[in-house]
């Protein structure tokens, strides 16, 4: 990869696994400076050493993005760093399977709590250094739950559909900056460690997607957006055909993802109810994938 973004200081949420290490060694190996952010210390060393390799500078800050003031923290300390903040990727996310009325509310909260309220303190710590600047870029790693949900994800989707307009809000609100770019990626389902450590409040096992797409394909998409932003992006095999489907015939279309996912996404396999990693992260997945091509456990994830 040509080393195209040695001037940039880059900092990523949910660091630690999945989608975000991709993204720091996407970032580390095209020359950015790496500002990472995720629960656990030590897989974010892990990850920073991988990317040291690859040629990055790294700054580790672990943190929960629920706690909004460790997240404006973390912003002030890679500006006091390294100068600036030129890129901030909001990535960390997590989720629970289970039905409206049979997950409990503080667990549903919790998804909520991570996915849209984390995204909401990046924002919001980032955003004034960008305005200081003149420029920089927002990007959010989504989901195409946030056009087109599926049932037993709805804490989930919920948290999908208000990302992406809190998105839209923002990128209205920076009108007044042209050098600020806010961009959203809808990702499709990605084979990551979240499938390890999801929630799961169906009395069933999960069961993944057929084809998943490689974590990696989701960075590459991210790091496209710092060189050539566009306002959203959807990644992995189906997601825009998912997309339109669902804006031009939402009716049908909520019929046949709620019959696909009776057919394909719970196995008739009892397990034990789990809140996976929403309350605290868990000692597994410190991985880019999830390393399991067909065998999965109890639970399954689409980051």
């Amino acid at each position: 990869m040509a080393r195209h973004l040695d001037d940039r200081v880059v900092v990523v949420t949910g660091a630690s696994s999945g989608i975000g290490r991709a993204c720091a060694h996407r970032f580390a190996a095209a020359g950015a400076t790496l500002v990472l952010l995720a629960r656990r210390r030590d897989a974010l060393e892990t990850a920073a050493t991988e990317c040291r390799g690859r040629g990055g500078q790294v700054l580790v800050v672990p943190l929960d993005v629920t706690d909004a003031d460790a997240v404006a923290d973390a912003a002030r300390q890679a500006v006091a760093r390294f100068g600036r903040i030129d890129v901030w990727v909001n990535n960390a996310g997590v989720n629970l399977y289970g039905a409206v009325e049979e997950t409990p509310a503080h667990l549903w909260h919790q998804v909520v709590r991570t996915n849209l309220f984390g995204t909401y303190h990046g924002i919001r710590a980032a955003l004034p250094w960008l305005r200081d600047q003149g420029h920089g870029t927002l990007i959010t790693v989504s989901s195409v739950h946030g056009w087109a949900p599926s049932p037993q994800q709805s804490a989930y989707a919920a948290s999908a559909h208000a990302i992406r307009a809190l998105s839209d809000c923002t990128r209205q609100e920076v009108r007044d900056v042209p050098g600020i770019a806010v961009c959203t990626v809808l990702a499709g389902p990605v084979d990551t460690p979240m499938s390890r450590s999801t929630a799961n409040w169906t009395g069933r096992r999960m069961v993944p997607p057929a084809r998943p797409c490689h974590p990696d394909e989701v960075a590459g998409a991210v790091v496209q957006l710092v060189r050539s932003p566009r306002r959203e992006v959807h990644v992995g095999p189906g997601a825009r055909r998912g997309m339109l489907a669902a804006r031009l015939l939402p009716a049908l279309t909520e019929r046949a993802r709620a019959r696909a996912a009776r057919r394909t996404q719970v196995a008739d396999v009892p397990v034990g109810y789990t809140a996976g990693n929403l309350l605290r992260p868990m000692p597994l997945g410190a991985r880019v994938d999830s390393g399991r091509s067909t065998a999965y456990p109890a639970s399954g994830g689409a980051r």
